[in-house]
Parts: structure tokens; sequence; C-alpha cells
């Protein structure tokens, strides 16, 4: 394969963009992971329970008695509820997409193009800025910019990247501006090798289906000799004809098949599934409301499922020579002069951006390189940026106490220029913490109530994690590890036994930790990532 190295300015050029067409070299989204439609009709037509009946049914057919097939009917309901429920959630799962952006900014033959993300080839210059989703496997040839990629990695903090890094599929830009040259396109993406390795059908692990599949696997291998025994009976008795002999045998054979619990199993599970669907669930299939019903291990992500995904004000620390209202004033100056839109300056734009403040003489946005952000008004200077980058050894100790459970932000003065980072007068600390979701801890009591252990799995660094379980009450928040830290499989396969909360985990082993839960207990498993949908396959119960 021919890779081109086009000019920042220029990009590809048509005749190019052609020949990548022609190589399949296009950014086409990964196949979904749900069956296909033939596969559903046929796992639902298809059963041994199915057959027998069926079988029973030619032989009255064959005899003409067309009366008696009323016995069909439970096979039919039982196929079409289950092929009804399985298809509905297929369409609406195949609607999903883990890139949402639609559009893509691209340089070719000299001129800004907006296209598709999908018409995007290997080599195309592609523009992101901020609030833009990253829609293929790139590399930075121009610029910096702060990405989020807690959809693909499961780490929620913001990754500064510069010239000459990779950036992923799926992970949005949060500040900043970059040129890059697509990688990797369509299925050779991370997001799409990661979702590839769940696509394959999953035996449905249900105690209910193995206990009935069990009985009518028993009466296959009774009910043919037996059935022969009770013909040649029949036949045998005087004044009995071949039509009444067939219906008289069928009858007794259907009355040892278990038509109505199976019929009965299907009506129950398809009401529950109406009544979840209330409450905005899908159920992919009708048997996992069983699973459902057996779980007691609960596996959640953090980002995303217990958290929101953004920040929110917690605390204000005031230095000594300074007071809250006057640490408010400036955080309300920086909020209404700057043009930020970080999760960290939205989450302070949120508590003071309607306030009366001061126009600013000088403005300094966010930089990933200063890691900073500030305002200046009557030559003072007021900047908002990482604590460790602007304060000295005492104020440090202070705000490393207080980063143990929050992200902590240092605000500091200087007067009319800024000649060492550290040369300051020391403001405030501002107290940021994850947004925990509304009804996380009432749910998280809920399980806990009913007796299922909650675990969580995240790609977080461990500790920001046992404080936010902490924070919702989750029982061993205190017993928490480092995935980088389980090197074997015999490491994980111990880790699960003895901790509640996992931090810094890699897709691989989210589905490694899932499996060796498995082998004692009935796993559920919630997340909301690419990085998640291994594990998310290995689960009694995804959600």
């Amino acid at each position: 394969m021919i890779r081109y190295e086009p000019n920042i300015q220029q990009g590809l050029s048509t005749k190019q963009v052609e020949d990548r067409k022609k190589d399949h070299l296009v950014n086409i989204s990964s196949i979904p992971t749900t069956k296909s439609t033939k596969q559903i009709f046929l796992m639902h037509i298809l059963t041994l329970f199915n057959i027998l009946n069926i079988c029973l049914g030619i032989c009255i057919i064959l005899v003409g008695s067309y009366r008696n097939l009323l016995f069909l009917g439970v096979v039919i309901c039982n196929t079409v509820i289950g092929i009804y429920q399985e298809i509905k959630a297929k369409k609406i799962v195949d609607k999903l997409s883990l890139i949402s952006e639609k559009k893509a900014t691209v340089i070719r033959n000299g001129i800004k193009e907006t296209i598709n993300y999908e018409e995007v080839v290997l080599d195309d210059i592609v523009q992101y800025k901020l609030g833009n989703q990253i829609i293929a496997d790139a590399v930075i040839l121009s610029g910096n910019c702060e990405v989020n990629e807690s959809m693909v990695t499961g780490e929620s903090n913001s990754i500064i990247k510069k010239k000459g890094d990779y950036v992923l599929s799926g992970s949005f830009v949060v500040s900043g501006e970059i040129i890059t040259k697509t990688e990797k396109v369509g299925r050779e993406t991370y997001t799409s090798i990661i979702s590839d390795g769940a696509k394959y059908i999953k035996v449905v692990e249900s105690e209910i289906i193995h206990t009935i599949n069990k009985v009518i696997k028993l009466l296959s291998i009774i009910i043919i000799p037996l059935g022969i025994l009770l013909f040649w009976k029949q036949m045998s008795l005087e004044g009995n004809s071949l039509q009444v002999s067939v219906i008289n045998t069928v009858a007794a054979l259907i009355g040892m098949i278990p038509e109505g619990l199976v019929l009965l199993t299907s009506t129950v599970f398809a009401v529950s599934v109406i009544r979840l669907s209330k409450y905005n669930v899908l159920v992919k299939e009708l048997y996992s409301i069983e699973v459902l019903a057996r779980v007691d291990t609960l596996c959640l992500d953090k980002t995303g499922t217990i958290t929101e995904g953004s920040m929110e004000l917690y605390d204000i620390i005031p230095f000594a020579s300074f007071d809250k209202l006057e640490v408010e004033k400036i955080l309300i100056n920086l909020s209404s002069n700057l043009i930020d839109e970080n999760p960290t300056m939205m989450a302070i734009k949120k508590e003071y951006m309607n306030g009366q403040y001061d126009v600013a003489d000088e403005i300094y946005n966010f930089s990933s390189e200063k890691k900073y952000s500030g305002i200046k008004i009557n030559n003072s200077i007021y900047i908002l940026g990482a604590f460790d980058f602007l304060l000295n050894e005492k104020q440090l100790e202070l705000a490393q106490k207080y980063a143990l459970e929050n992200r902590v932000l240092a605000l500091v003065k200087f007067d009319n220029m800024i000649h060492n980072l550290k040369e300051n007068t020391p403001i405030g600390l501002i107290l940021l913490r994850d947004k925990i979701r509304n009804n996380a801890t009432k749910t998280i009591q809920y399980f806990k109530n009913q007796g299922v252990e909650v675990k969580i799995i995240s790609g977080d660094n461990p500790e920001t994690v046992s404080s936010i379980s902490k924070r919702v009450g989750i029982t061993g928040y205190d017993k928490y590890i480092d995935a980088s830290t389980l090197i074997t499989d015999k490491d994980i396969e111990s880790a699960t036994q003895k901790y509640h909360i996992f931090g810094r985990v890699k897709p691989n082993q989210k589905e490694k930790i899932i499996h060796y839960l498995r082998k004692k207990h009935t796993v559920a498993y919630v997340g909301d990532g690419v990085n998640d949908v291994l594990a998310l396959k290995e689960a009694d119960c995804s959600i």
C-alpha cells in the first residue's frame, strides 16, 4: 500500500482521493455487532421444541385433520414473541454509533472542505477545533490541544496533545486547534478493533432455557420409540382408522411436551420487557430478564456511569490575606472575560458567569502548554491554573492534601507582568469534583439492600475512583488497586477476590476481571464507552 505525505496546506489531490476510494481505504463505519435478521429468524425457528411440534403437525396434516393443528399456535406465538423483541432491539442498537460527529473539515487541493466523516480517506488532512470529535485515528501535524478520551480509554482527565502525538477516534477536543494526517480509517481504527473483539454470538446463560432444553432433549429420545408403540397400539384397536390412530398418538405425545410452560415463560418475559420499556430500557433478548434477576455482583464504570462526565465547583479555599468574597469577585471576572470552554472553566462559569464584572485589559485564554488562563485588570494579572505550576512549597503541601479527593486549581496574582510563574501572590485554591449523577447514591443503596455486591472498574486513577466510590456509599471503597500492577492472569484472578475498586484498567483487563468474577458470581456490567465493549460482551448481563 502506497502512503502519501500531503502538504499541510494542499492536502490530498482529487486523484489521490479517488485512488483511496478504489482501494477501499475509506472511513466506513464498522459492521454492527448485532445478529443479522436471518440469524435471528433461524435461531428462534430452528429450536428442538419447534422441530418436535412441527413434526407432529406434519403427521396431522398428512392425515388431513387440519382442525387438530391448534397446538401449533403455541409454537407460533412463542416464536413470534422472541423474533419481534430481538429484531426491535436490533434496529435500535444498529443505529447507535461511537462517532457522533457527522461532518469533518478536510484540506484537499489546497481548499478547506466540509464532508461526511465516512468520506474521509487514509492520509487525509483533517482540521479539528474546540468541541470536535476525532473521527479517525490520526497524527498531529500542527497545533496543540487537550482531548478527552474517556469514551475510548475510560480516563476522564483531559490529555494534552501536541505535534507528533497520536489522537484516537471517538475522543473529543476540549481546547485548542490541530491539523492532523489520518493514519487509520474504518475498521482499522482503535475503536473498531476493540469493537470487533466483541463480534461473536454469545450463548444465552439461562437456567430456564437449560432446564427446558434438557426436558425436551430427553423427550426427543423417548418420544420416537414411544410414539411408534402408541401408534402400533392404536392401529391394533378394532375400528380405529389411520387418521384416528395418528390423531390419538399425536394427542398423547403433545401432552408430554411442556407446551404451556414454554409459552407461559415467553409471555412472562414479554410482559417484563414491556414494563421495563416504560423506563426507557431496551431488552435485546427475552431471557436477559432472568439473568438480570439472578445478578449478585454489579460492576460499574465510573465516568459517565456514576458521574456525569462533567465537573462541578465544590469549594473555595482562600489564602491568609484574602476572603472568599474577594476570590469570588475574581472568579466572576475570569468567567465573564475568558472564552475557554474546557470542563474546568465550564464548571466555574456555571457558578459565576452572571455576576457584575470588570472588562479585562488583556485576556490570556487557556493554553495546554502553559496550563493556565488569566486576565489583566488595572495592572493586576489574575491567573488560574495547575497548582503544581503556580504554588511554592508551603502552599503546594496544602494543595496536595486537597488533591486526594478533588481536582485542585490555584488562583494567583501578578503585578503588571509575569516573570516567573512561582513569583506570585497566592489568592486561593479552587476545588472541583466529578459531578455525581443525581440518583447514583440512591441506586447504589438499592443494590446493597438487595444483597448485590458493587465493584468499580475504571480507567481513572484508583485513588480518584476510591474517592468517588466513598461519596456514593460503595462498600469497600478503601479496597482499591492500580490494575497496571496486575501483570499476569493469576494476579487479576486473585485481585477479583480481594478488591472492590479497580483503577487504570485497560479494556482487555476489564474483560478478564469479569471472566474471573463469573466463576463464582452472576455478573452484570454497566458501561458507556468502547473501552467497556469487551467486558460488556463477557458479562452475564450487559447494560
